[in-house]
Protein backbone atom coordinates (compact mmCIF):
# COMPACT_ATOMS: atom_id res chain seq x y z
CA UNK A 1 0.00 0.00 0.00
CA UNK A 2 2.79 2.36 0.93
CA UNK A 3 5.62 2.63 -1.47
CA UNK A 4 8.45 4.84 -1.62
CA UNK A 5 12.69 5.51 -1.38
CA UNK A 6 12.69 4.59 2.45
CA UNK A 7 11.86 2.22 5.19
CA UNK A 8 11.59 3.75 8.72
CA UNK A 9 10.36 1.30 10.39
CA UNK A 10 12.00 -1.83 9.72
CA UNK A 11 13.95 -2.90 12.88
CA UNK A 12 15.04 -6.29 14.66
CA UNK A 13 14.66 -7.06 18.58
CA UNK A 14 17.91 -5.29 19.74
CA UNK A 15 16.33 -1.94 18.23
CA UNK A 16 12.69 -2.64 19.88
CA UNK A 17 14.71 -2.82 23.22
CA UNK A 18 16.51 0.13 22.58
CA UNK A 19 13.89 2.16 21.67
CA UNK A 20 11.23 2.19 24.50
CA UNK A 21 12.38 4.34 27.82
CA UNK A 22 12.75 3.04 31.13
CA UNK A 23 11.62 -0.61 29.94
CA UNK A 24 11.03 -2.93 32.96
CA UNK A 25 8.61 -5.26 34.52
CA UNK A 26 6.41 -7.87 32.77
CA UNK A 27 5.65 -7.41 29.10
CA UNK A 28 3.47 -9.04 26.97
CA UNK A 29 0.34 -8.87 28.71
CA UNK A 30 1.39 -11.84 30.75
CA UNK A 31 -0.27 -13.56 34.05
CA UNK A 32 1.46 -12.08 37.08
CA UNK A 33 0.26 -13.23 40.44
CA UNK A 34 -3.63 -13.71 39.34
CA UNK A 35 -3.44 -10.98 37.50
CA UNK A 36 -1.86 -9.69 33.88
CA UNK A 37 0.58 -7.02 33.12
CA UNK A 38 -1.04 -5.12 29.40
CA UNK A 39 2.26 -2.93 28.41
CA UNK A 40 0.76 -0.05 26.74
CA UNK A 41 2.97 2.12 23.95
CA UNK A 42 2.65 5.97 23.96
CA UNK A 43 3.41 8.37 21.63
CA UNK A 44 6.96 9.93 21.75
CA UNK A 45 7.76 12.46 23.63
CA UNK A 46 9.67 13.30 26.79
CA UNK A 47 8.76 10.30 28.99
CA UNK A 48 7.83 11.81 32.22
CA UNK A 49 5.54 14.55 30.82
CA UNK A 50 3.74 12.32 27.94
CA UNK A 51 2.91 9.42 31.17
CA UNK A 52 1.61 12.19 33.58
CA UNK A 53 -0.85 13.10 30.11
CA UNK A 54 -2.06 9.33 30.43
CA UNK A 55 -2.05 8.50 33.56
CA UNK A 56 -5.70 9.02 34.13
CA UNK A 57 -5.68 6.88 31.61
CA UNK A 58 -3.88 4.28 33.02
CA UNK A 59 -5.15 4.54 36.21
CA UNK A 60 -9.42 4.29 34.70
CA UNK A 61 -8.14 0.33 33.12
CA UNK A 62 -6.43 -0.89 36.52
CA UNK A 63 -8.99 0.72 38.39
CA UNK A 64 -12.23 -0.72 36.48
CA UNK A 65 -10.71 -4.09 35.40
CA UNK A 66 -9.96 -6.44 38.73
CA UNK A 67 -6.37 -7.90 39.17
CA UNK A 68 -5.10 -5.81 35.75
CA UNK A 69 -1.89 -3.72 35.84
CA UNK A 70 -0.87 -0.74 33.30
CA UNK A 71 2.88 -0.71 32.41
CA UNK A 72 3.31 2.72 29.93
CA UNK A 73 6.43 2.37 28.04
CA UNK A 74 7.45 5.71 25.74
CA UNK A 75 9.80 4.92 22.71
CA UNK A 76 12.34 7.09 21.60
CA UNK A 77 10.86 7.96 17.97
CA UNK A 78 7.66 6.31 16.41
CA UNK A 79 9.60 3.95 14.16
CA UNK A 80 10.07 2.05 17.35
CA UNK A 81 6.32 1.15 17.96
CA UNK A 82 5.44 -1.59 15.59
CA UNK A 83 8.39 -3.74 16.39
CA UNK A 84 7.42 -3.81 19.80
CA UNK A 85 3.68 -4.77 18.79
CA UNK A 86 5.06 -7.44 16.41
CA UNK A 87 7.41 -9.24 19.16
CA UNK A 88 4.75 -9.02 21.52
CA UNK A 89 6.27 -6.86 24.06
CA UNK A 90 3.46 -4.68 24.04
CA UNK A 91 0.01 -4.94 23.87
CA UNK A 92 -1.87 -1.58 23.07
CA UNK A 93 -0.51 1.17 21.23
CA UNK A 94 -1.91 4.73 19.80
CA UNK A 95 -0.45 6.78 17.07
CA UNK A 96 -1.64 6.58 13.07
CA UNK A 97 2.00 6.16 11.54
CA UNK A 98 1.92 2.30 12.99
CA UNK A 99 -1.66 1.93 12.52
CA UNK A 100 -1.29 2.57 8.34
CA UNK A 101 2.01 0.57 8.55
CA UNK A 102 0.65 -2.42 8.49
CA UNK A 103 -3.61 -2.16 9.60
CA UNK A 104 -3.96 -6.33 9.19
CA UNK A 105 -1.76 -6.07 12.44
CA UNK A 106 -4.52 -4.78 14.79
CA UNK A 107 -7.62 -4.33 15.79
CA UNK A 108 -8.98 -0.81 16.44
CA UNK A 109 -10.82 0.08 19.50
CA UNK A 110 -11.25 3.79 17.96
CA UNK A 111 -10.29 7.50 17.55
CA UNK A 112 -9.56 9.46 20.53
CA UNK A 113 -12.15 12.29 21.86
CA UNK A 114 -11.09 14.98 23.73
CA UNK A 115 -12.99 18.45 24.59
CA UNK A 116 -15.63 16.87 22.02
CA UNK A 117 -13.75 16.68 19.24
CA UNK A 118 -12.23 14.09 17.15
CA UNK A 119 -9.90 16.27 15.36
CA UNK A 120 -7.02 18.14 15.98
CA UNK A 121 -4.81 20.66 13.67
CA UNK A 122 -1.47 21.01 12.33
CA UNK A 123 0.14 24.49 13.23
CA UNK A 124 2.93 26.38 11.87
CA UNK A 125 4.08 28.93 14.07
CA UNK A 126 6.51 31.74 13.84
CA UNK A 127 7.61 35.15 16.06
CA UNK A 128 5.50 37.65 16.72
CA UNK A 129 8.06 40.32 15.47
CA UNK A 130 8.62 38.07 12.31
CA UNK A 131 8.07 38.81 8.60
CA UNK A 132 6.79 35.46 7.74
CA UNK A 133 3.30 35.58 6.76
CA UNK A 134 2.84 32.56 4.71
CA UNK A 135 4.13 28.56 4.12
CA UNK A 136 6.45 30.51 0.65
CA UNK A 137 8.38 32.55 3.11
CA UNK A 138 9.91 29.32 4.61
CA UNK A 139 12.25 29.73 1.65
CA UNK A 140 16.02 30.48 2.88
CA UNK A 141 14.66 30.03 6.58
CA UNK A 142 15.64 27.71 9.18
CA UNK A 143 12.10 25.19 9.96
CA UNK A 144 11.44 23.05 13.67
CA UNK A 145 9.84 20.00 13.52
CA UNK A 146 8.91 17.06 15.76
CA UNK A 147 9.54 13.58 15.26
CA UNK A 148 9.59 12.80 11.66
CA UNK A 149 7.11 10.59 11.32
CA UNK A 150 4.73 12.92 13.26
CA UNK A 151 1.52 13.20 11.40
CA UNK A 152 0.70 16.91 12.48
CA UNK A 153 4.32 17.61 13.35
CA UNK A 154 6.29 16.99 10.46
CA UNK A 155 4.05 15.27 7.74
CA UNK A 156 1.46 17.32 7.07
CA UNK A 157 4.04 20.71 7.37
CA UNK A 158 6.54 18.94 5.13
CA UNK A 159 3.42 18.25 2.42
CA UNK A 160 2.22 21.37 3.05
CA UNK A 161 5.17 23.22 2.33
CA UNK A 162 5.95 20.84 -0.59
CA UNK A 163 2.88 22.08 -2.06
CA UNK A 164 3.54 25.78 -1.87
CA UNK A 165 6.31 25.58 -4.71
CA UNK A 166 9.08 24.16 -1.76
CA UNK A 167 11.40 22.16 -2.78
CA UNK A 168 11.78 20.02 0.30
CA UNK A 169 14.45 17.43 -0.82
CA UNK A 170 14.10 13.87 1.03
CA UNK A 171 12.34 15.69 4.15
CA UNK A 172 11.23 14.84 6.19
CA UNK A 173 14.21 11.67 6.49
CA UNK A 174 16.45 13.79 4.61
CA UNK A 175 17.53 17.20 4.30
CA UNK A 176 15.10 19.72 2.19
CA UNK A 177 16.54 22.09 -0.21
CA UNK A 178 14.65 25.28 -0.19
CA UNK A 179 15.13 25.84 3.43
CA UNK A 180 17.05 24.27 6.46
CA UNK A 181 15.10 21.51 8.61
CA UNK A 182 15.19 19.85 12.01
CA UNK A 183 13.34 17.40 13.67
CA UNK A 184 13.41 16.34 17.39
CA UNK A 185 9.92 16.71 19.26
CA UNK A 186 6.70 19.03 19.39
CA UNK A 187 8.41 20.92 22.95
CA UNK A 188 11.96 21.16 21.37
CA UNK A 189 10.67 22.48 18.56
CA UNK A 190 8.91 24.92 20.09
CA UNK A 191 11.80 25.71 22.31
CA UNK A 192 13.82 26.04 19.35
CA UNK A 193 11.73 28.55 17.71
CA UNK A 194 11.58 31.10 21.04
CA UNK A 195 15.33 30.91 21.48
CA UNK A 196 15.84 31.88 18.25
CA UNK A 197 17.69 28.41 16.73
CA UNK A 198 14.32 28.72 14.03
CA UNK A 199 12.50 30.55 12.06
CA UNK A 200 9.26 29.25 12.61
CA UNK A 201 8.23 25.80 13.56
CA UNK A 202 5.41 22.84 13.31
CA UNK A 203 3.74 21.54 16.36
CA UNK A 204 0.11 19.93 17.04
CA UNK A 205 -2.51 22.74 17.94
CA UNK A 206 -3.18 21.17 21.77
CA UNK A 207 0.68 22.20 21.99
CA UNK A 208 0.93 25.56 19.96
CA UNK A 209 -2.17 26.96 21.72
CA UNK A 210 -1.01 27.86 24.80
CA UNK A 211 2.04 30.03 23.08
CA UNK A 212 -0.61 31.76 20.40
CA UNK A 213 -2.01 35.51 21.82
CA UNK A 214 -5.79 35.78 21.91
CA UNK A 215 -5.67 38.29 19.89
CA UNK A 216 -5.02 36.33 16.60
CA UNK A 217 -7.94 34.36 17.48
CA UNK A 218 -9.83 36.46 14.56
CA UNK A 219 -7.75 35.41 11.96
CA UNK A 220 -8.26 31.51 12.69
CA UNK A 221 -9.79 29.52 10.07
CA UNK A 222 -13.51 28.72 10.97
CA UNK A 223 -12.42 24.77 10.66
CA UNK A 224 -10.48 25.34 13.99
CA UNK A 225 -13.14 27.39 15.65
CA UNK A 226 -15.24 24.89 14.81
CA UNK A 227 -13.51 21.66 15.76
CA UNK A 228 -10.27 22.44 17.70
CA UNK A 229 -10.35 20.93 21.84
CA UNK A 230 -7.35 22.83 22.34
CA UNK A 231 -9.13 26.95 22.28
CA UNK A 232 -9.31 27.20 26.36
CA UNK A 233 -5.70 27.07 26.85
CA UNK A 234 -5.31 30.01 24.51
CA UNK A 235 -2.61 32.57 25.15
CA UNK A 236 -1.61 30.83 28.71
CA UNK A 237 1.80 29.83 28.01
CA UNK A 238 4.75 32.05 26.93
CA UNK A 239 6.64 33.01 24.83
CA UNK A 240 4.16 33.88 22.42
CA UNK A 241 3.84 32.98 18.91
CA UNK A 242 1.85 33.82 15.85
CA UNK A 243 0.26 31.32 13.78
CA UNK A 244 0.59 31.73 9.92
CA UNK A 245 -0.85 28.86 8.74
CA UNK A 246 -3.30 25.92 10.08
CA UNK A 247 -3.96 22.00 8.29
CA UNK A 248 -7.56 21.10 7.74
CA UNK A 249 -8.69 18.64 10.41
CA UNK A 250 -6.67 15.45 11.01
CA UNK A 251 -8.51 12.51 12.89
CA UNK A 252 -6.61 12.35 16.64
CA UNK A 253 -4.92 8.88 17.04
CA UNK A 254 -6.30 5.90 17.46
CA UNK A 255 -6.15 3.41 20.13
CA UNK A 256 -5.45 -0.26 18.80
CA UNK A 257 -4.45 -3.50 20.43
CA UNK A 258 -2.28 -5.77 18.00
CA UNK A 259 -4.20 -8.82 16.71
CA UNK A 260 -1.90 -11.43 18.07
CA UNK A 261 -2.91 -10.55 22.10
CA UNK A 262 -5.01 -13.38 22.52
CA UNK A 263 -6.83 -12.53 26.10
CA UNK A 264 -10.07 -11.82 27.40
CA UNK A 265 -8.71 -8.38 29.28
CA UNK A 266 -8.13 -7.21 25.05
CA UNK A 267 -12.15 -7.06 24.69
CA UNK A 268 -12.35 -5.58 27.88
CA UNK A 269 -10.14 -2.79 27.73
CA UNK A 270 -11.58 -2.03 23.92
CA UNK A 271 -15.09 -2.14 25.84
CA UNK A 272 -14.04 0.35 28.65
CA UNK A 273 -12.23 2.74 26.51
CA UNK A 274 -14.87 2.71 24.45
CA UNK A 275 -17.65 3.17 26.85
CA UNK A 276 -15.39 5.83 28.66
CA UNK A 277 -16.90 9.44 29.30
CA UNK A 278 -15.44 12.85 31.27
CA UNK A 279 -17.13 12.10 34.25
CA UNK A 280 -15.92 8.34 34.73
CA UNK A 281 -12.21 9.19 33.73
CA UNK A 282 -12.45 12.34 36.04
CA UNK A 283 -12.13 10.30 38.56
CA UNK A 284 -9.08 8.92 38.08
CA UNK A 285 -7.33 12.49 37.60
CA UNK A 286 -4.00 12.28 39.57
CA UNK A 287 -3.91 15.63 42.55
CA UNK A 288 -3.01 18.94 41.14
CA UNK A 289 -4.10 17.51 37.61
CA UNK A 290 -4.22 19.46 34.77
CA UNK A 291 -6.97 18.80 32.92
CA UNK A 292 -5.83 21.00 29.68
CA UNK A 293 -3.48 17.95 29.14
CA UNK A 294 -6.10 15.18 29.47
CA UNK A 295 -5.35 13.34 25.67
CA UNK A 296 -8.59 10.51 25.79
CA UNK A 297 -12.01 11.20 27.26
CA UNK A 298 -13.76 8.29 24.96
CA UNK A 299 -13.23 6.73 21.89
CA UNK A 300 -15.25 7.69 18.14
CA UNK A 301 -16.02 4.41 15.80
CA UNK A 302 -12.87 4.58 13.18
CA UNK A 303 -11.70 2.98 10.14
CA UNK A 304 -8.73 3.03 8.25
CA UNK A 305 -10.62 5.09 5.85
CA UNK A 306 -10.37 7.92 8.43
CA UNK A 307 -6.57 8.38 8.03
CA UNK A 308 -6.69 8.63 3.86
CA UNK A 309 -5.30 12.07 4.11
CA UNK A 310 -2.41 11.01 6.06
CA UNK A 311 -1.51 8.00 3.51
CA UNK A 312 -1.46 10.47 0.91
CA UNK A 313 0.91 12.37 2.34
CA UNK A 314 3.01 9.46 3.15
CA UNK A 315 2.82 8.21 0.02
CA UNK A 316 3.48 11.73 -1.50
CA UNK A 317 6.23 12.39 0.07
CA UNK A 318 7.97 8.67 -0.71
CA UNK A 319 8.19 7.25 2.85
CA UNK A 320 8.08 3.83 2.84
CA UNK A 321 6.88 2.23 6.28
CA UNK A 322 7.78 -1.30 5.90
CA UNK A 323 5.69 -4.49 4.86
Amino acid sequence: MLTGRRGFIAAGASAVLAGLAGCSGTLGGSASGGGTTITMVLTPGTPSDIRTRYEPMRAMIEGELDEVTVEMQVPQDYSAVRPALNSEQAEIGMDDVTLISNPDLMDVYGTTVTGGSAFYFSVMLTNEDSNITQREDIEGRTAAFADRLSTSGSIFATYALKQAGLDVGDAPDGDPVDFTGSWSNHEVALEKLGAGEADAATTYGGNGMPHISSSYKSDFPQRVIDKSSALDVLDTESPKFRPFWWSFPIPKQPVYARKTWDSEYKTQVGDLLVNSDKGLIQQYYPEDYNEADLPFTTLRDTSIDDYQPVIKRLNNLGIELGS
